[in-house]
């Protein structure tokens, strides 16, 4: 990895110092808002699933195993987008890798659209996981390497809260279109082909990460961004640059250039095992493998258990949308939390709160009690997820930032595999109230994890 070194309009802040030193621009919502936008969009495909198991049930008769095994597969393919995602944003750049895992799972997604038994269905399910998995780390990797170091949780959180906005548009989708006529399911999958045109803008509307342009050697290119943002953020006919620069403080301008920790894959996956980052990987797996086992299986499965609990697949997808409207509340207070108390207490306190509605959902069978308890249920672990976004690239440099968050995404990922694939067995063995019961167990593991990793609130990112 070449050294991260200053800028070459000559001595002064450090490309990273310069971007950290900036005010919120328009530039900045520029690659948060199309960025946000991809987010979005996974996030539609991914809530669309469970609508369309739930049709599926009822129109091609699957079973529960066949039901598992078409969200599983899904999952299957995440872990491996997810792990190769990050090493390839590390390599060939962050932008470059969005695009590509946009346009991969927009093609499959649409695709799905035309398959008329299981079998195709599972093979493209996977095929959207490999897009999808890989997407999200890189996004968020990317966002938080323009953020100001003030606001980059906020920021990942706002980034996160995009999610909300996906997951209502599936709901929407999911309560008009899916149960329409017999290939609703099919619409809904068409719809969900959005991201592949989205691929285009991506590639050709958003800059480079300048962090990783920078630790790529390739200077010019990251100055001529930064200098860009620089002139957003200057007032009309002032300097563009002088201002902002001399906001770093004069003993970070002459710190000496930090070099990259690898040059390789195999060097950055080793990288994570290193003494120094081994307990933070270890930690930030855990939490990664917990809240994804739990979420996903809660998630994909409630509006399957609403319908067996007799509510009717209308009124199911009803409920599922007012309980997925209480994520917006949830990231709002966690974007504001995480600048106040820091990453790992709003991690903490939002994944056990998700224990605490977990247990509430799973005992209760009043309509009222089961959306309020849905509704405390998506508030809290919705916040969760968006510190969590937060909290994961900070903790790696920028040499295996993508690489770290790729894995840890990975690892989670075989969690949302087994978890939907093990609710039929626990919904027959101890129906609902025991499935989450588990799922609070794991919530309360991941939030005892939450306390190995490292809280780099207001500092700046490590550039090595």
């Amino acid at each position: 990895m070449v050294p991260v070194q200053e800028s070459p309009a000559g001595p002064g802040p450090t490309l990273a110092q310069r971007l950290d030193a900036l005010p919120f621009t328009r530039r900045h919502g520029r690659v948060l808002g199309g960025s946000g936008i991809g987010w979005a969009l996974d996030a539609m495909d991914v809530g669309l699933i469970s609508f369309v198991i739930a049709a599926l049930t009822q129109h091609w008769g699957i079973t529960k195993a066949e039901s598992g095994l078409i969200a599983s597969l899904g999952f299957a393919g995440m872990a491996v987008g997810a792990s190769l995602g990050g090493l390839l944003a590390d390599r060939f750049g962050r932008r470059q890798v969005f695009a590509l895992t946009l346009l991969v799972y927009g093609i499959a997604t649409g695709a799905s659209a035309l398959a008329g038994g299981v079998a195709l269905l599972l093979v493209l399910r996977f095929f959207v996981g490999l897009g999808l998995g890989a997407e999200l780390p890189v996004a968020s990797t990317y966002v938080s390497e323009f953020a100001p170091a003030r606001i980059r949780g906020r920021l990942i959180v706002i980034l996160e809260a995009f999610w909300a906005v996906g997951w209502t548009a599936a709901a929407l989708i999911g309560y008009f279109v899916v149960p329409a006529d017999e290939n609703g399911w099919r619409w809904a999958f068409a719809l969900g082909a959005v991201p592949a045109a989205y691929a285009l803008v991506v590639r050709w509307g958003l800059p480079e990460s300048p962090r990783w342009l920078a630790g790529r050697g390739r200077l010019t290119e990251a100055e001529r961004i930064v200098a860009d943002f620089e002139r957003a953020a200057a007032p009309a006919g002032g300097p563009a640059v002088g201002a902002v620069a001399a906001a770093a403080p004069a003993a970070e301008r002459s710190a000496p250039p930090r070099p990259g920790l690898a040059v390789s894959a195999r060097s950055r996956l080793a990288g994570l095992w290193s003494a120094e980052f081994r307990s933070r990987t270890v930690a930030i797996w855990l939490v990664w493998f917990c809240v994804n086992f739990a979420y996903y299986g809660a998630f994909i499965w409630i509006p399957s258990i609403l319908v067996d609990a007799g509510f009717g697949l209308v009124r199911s997808f009803g409920f599922t949308l007012i309980i997925t409207l209480a994520q917006l509340p949830g990231y709002a207070a966690a974007a504001w939390l995480i600048e106040v108390w820091g990453r790992r207490l709003t991690l903490s306190v939002f994944l056990a709160g998700s224990a605490v509605s977990a247990v509430v959902f799973g005992t209760v069978h009043a309509e009222a009690a089961i959306i309020g308890a849905g509704m405390a249920l998506s508030f809290f672990n919705l916040g969760a997820w968006g510190a969590l976004y937060a909290v994961t690239p900070e903790i790696y440099p920028t040499s295996l930032r993508a690489t770290g968050a790729g894995w840890a995404a990975g690892v989670g990922r075989i969690a949302s595999i087994v978890a939907p694939l093990l609710v039929p067995v626990l919904l027959v063995a101890g129906g609902s109230g025991l499935a989450f019961a588990v799922f609070s167990v794991f919530f309360v593991v991941a939030a005892a994890a939450t306390w190995g990793l490292v809280d780099r609130r207001g500092r700046a990112l490590d550039d090595r």
